[in-house]
Parts: structure tokens; sequence; C-alpha cells
């Protein structure tokens, strides 16, 4: 089943940048947050939405939210592609899809490709927004700002 706008994202755990456990629990729930399903690290698309997110990072801290990006990469993939991009924000590795399949993320491109799906939570941890657009990599930057204005 997947999640609407409306329900509250639920509790999860994956592996980070740094190669630790992320508990959503320690951020879900006390600041807005967006969180970003993309495809694979280092494609054109992906790179770009990444660099975007990393752009305007700081317009997204100065609203009190945190960003994660998450993907089936592995951790030392993740490890390489925010290295070389600066990224300054969460990245979790999803290998065995379970956060993807928690969230209900669709798959893009007739199904060939991991869905590109951007929600945005409220401090609460209630889903204020669902952007859901494989092709529009970069669309999803002012989307998720708008949606964090709206809140504040």
């Amino acid at each position: 089943m997947a999640l609407k706008v409306g329900d509250r994202i639920p509790n999860f755990t994956a592996i980070n940048t740094n190669g630790t456990v992320f508990e959503s629990q320690f951020i879900i729930g006390k600041k807005p947050v967006v969180i970003y399903f993309y495809p694979k690290d280092d494609t054109p698309g992906c790179t770009a939405q990444a660099c975007s997110f990393r752009d305007q990072y700081e317009d997204f801290t100065d609203l009190g939210a945190e960003v994660i990006g998450v993907s089936s990469d592995t951790v030392a993939s993740h490890q390489k592609f925010a290295k070389q991009h600066q990224l300054p924000f969460i990245l979790l590795s999803d290998s065995n899809k379970k956060i993807r399949n928690l969230f209900g993320v669709p798959s893009g491109l007739f199904g060939l490709l991991p869905g590109r799906v951007t929600y945005v939570a409220d401090k609460n941890g209630i889903i204020t927004l669902i952007f859901d657009n494989s092709l529009m990599a970069t669309k999803h930057i002012p989307k998720a700002l708008s949606s964090l204005k709206k809140l504040s």
C-alpha cells in the first residue's frame, strides 16, 4: 500500500554514507523532512537532481528541514557519489528495496527503472507533498521548497 498525503512516515532504518545505521525516528517527527527516491548514483538525471538539492540545501535547512536521498546503490557507491559532488545531505542505501516498498514508490519508465519520487513531511512526520516525476529530475527541488514554505 503506497503512502499518501496525510499519512505519517513510518519508522525505518538504513545504512548511510558514513556506513552507520540511520534511524528515521531521530529526524522524522522532529523536523520537516524531504525524502527523495532516485534511480541510480552517477546517472545524468540523478546527478542533476542531487546537485540541485546540494545547491539549494541551505534554503532547505533555513526552513528547518533535512534532505534525505534514497536509492538501491551500495554504501560505497553513495560515498563516491557524495564525495565527487560534495553532497551535504544524507544518502541512504536501500539495496533490499525495503524503504522503497515501505513507501510504495512505483517503478518509473515502463517499470524498467526504480521510480523518482519526492516526499515532503512536516515536523510531525505527516506527508504534505508527494511529487512523482521520473523524467523531470530537477523539478523536484522547487516543488519541495514551495511545499516547505507553506508549512512555515
